[in-house]
């Protein structure tokens, strides 16, 4: 299990692989962002994004899920995230794109009022096959202090 003693500043991470659909593309745009670029290959044509394009909120939950994935596989002793700073959608993620994420651990420090627990700050940036960054952010997790 990881706990928050175990969290080093600067520590850096790559994890993940998640190849875009389209299925999944125009699946989501239906659901939860149903702008034209996202749904019709016509309409993105006529668009910065040229082509059919995931929507950024699209993006932002492919890469949660591998993050989770990673999170998994570690055994991180997690207790979510109060948020996000600095979300930056940077290049359009097309189907038949393949997503990966690499992270850094900016900070942490121990909760003062709940001595069971810490928080971290990471900057987490989404790379596709071409190692092109598409996505980058920062996270703040909350995580159990060693018992």
């Amino acid at each position: 299990m990881q706990y928050f003693e175990d969290i080093e500043v600067g520590a850096r991470d790559s994890f993940g692989r998640y190849a875009v659909t389209r299925e999944e593309v125009i699946d989501f745009a239906r659901k939860y962002d149903p702008q034209p670029f996202h749904l019709s290959d016509e309409a993105a044509a006529e668009t910065y994004f040229g082509r059919l394009s995931a929507s950024g909120w699209h993006t932002c939950a492919m890469t949660m899920a591998m993050i989770v994935e990673n999170l998994t596989d570690r055994q991180q002793a997690g207790l979510g995230s109060p948020g996000i700073d600095e979300l930056r959608w940077l290049k359009p993620v097309y189907p038949g794109d393949t997503l990966r994420c690499e992270t850094e651990v900016l900070d942490k420090r121990a909760s003062r009022s709940r001595p069971e627990m810490g928080s971290y700050r990471s900057r987490t940036t989404v790379f596709n096959q071409d190692d092109v960054p598409v996505l980058t952010f920062v996270s703040t997790g909350l995580i159990r202090r060693r018992p």
